[in-house]
C-alpha cells in the first residue's frame, strides 16, 4: 500500500470531521440521533436491535442473490474478509503492554504509592458516578458524537478567538489550583508505608 493510499482514509476521516463532506458529516448526526431515539425511546435492549438489524441484512443479501439467479445474472460479490495471523499478533501484543501498564497503575493506587493519584482516582470515579446516574449510556454516547461531529468544524472556523477564551480559562484555572496545591494536596503525604517506625 501506497503513502497516499494509508492517508486516503485518514483525510476521509479529518474531511467529515471538519464538515468538507457535509454529507458524511450530516449522515452521522442522522444515524447517531436514530440510534439514540431507539435506544433510549423505544427501551428495546441493544442485543435485540443488533441481531434484528443483522437478521434483516442476511435476509436481504440471500433475496437479492437469489433474484439474480433467478435472472440469469451474476450474484452479487461481497468482499472477503480476512484476518492475517501477524494482524492479530499486533493487535495482542498492543493490547498486553496496554493492559500491564492499566495494571501497574492500578496496582501503585490501590497499595498507596502515591496518594495524590489515589484522591484523583477516587475523585474522577464520583464524577464518572454522578454523571452516569444523571444520563443513560446511550445518551452520553450520542452527546459525545454530536460534540465529535460539531466542535472540531467550530474550532476551525472559530479557532482564534477560542484560543484567546481557552487561555484566559487556564491562566485562572492555574491559578486556583496553585492555590489548592498549595493549601490541600502538599499536605497530603506523599507515600503512606505501612511499616511506619517508631
Amino acid at each position: 500500500m501506497s503513502e497516499s493510499e494509508a492517508q486516503l482514509p485518514t483525510a476521509f476521516v479529518a474531511d467529515g470531521l471538519l464538515w468538507k463532506r457535509w454529507h458524511v458529516s450530516l449522515g452521522i448526526i442522522v444515524v447517531a440521533t436514530v440510534a439514540w431515539v431507539l435506544f433510549e425511546w423505544t427501551s428495546l435492549p441493544f442485543l435485540t436491535i443488533c441481531s434484528d438489524v443483522l437478521l434483516i441484512l442476511i435476509v436481504l443479501l440471500f433475496l437479492h442473490a437469489n433474484y439474480a439467479a433467478l435472472r440469469n445474472k451474476q450474484p452479487p460479490t461481497l468482499p472477503e474478509l480476512v484476518v492475517s495471523e501477524e494482524m492479530v499478533n499486533n493487535v495482542a501484543a498492543s493490547f498486553r503492554v496496554k493492559i500491564n501498564n492499566m495494571l501497574l497503575i492500578a496496582h501503585d493506587i490501590t497499595i498507596g504509592k502515591d496518594f495524590r493519584i489515589f484522591f484523583k482516582v477516587v475523585i474522577c470515579l464520583w464524577l464518572l458516578s454522578v454523571i452516569g446516574s444523571a444520563f443513560s449510556f446511550f445518551t452520553l454516547a450520542s452527546i459525545g458524537t454530536l460534540l465529535m461531529i460539531t466542535i472540531p468544524a467550530l474550532y476551525s472556523k472559530y479557532g482564534g478567538y477560542v484560543d484567546k477564551c481557552c487561555g484566559v480559562i487556564h491562566r485562572q484555572f492555574s491559578r486556583h489550583y496553585r492555590i489548592v496545591d498549595e493549601s490541600v494536596f502538599n499536605r497530603l503525604p506523599r507515600n503512606i508505608s505501612k511499616d511506619k517506625e517508631s
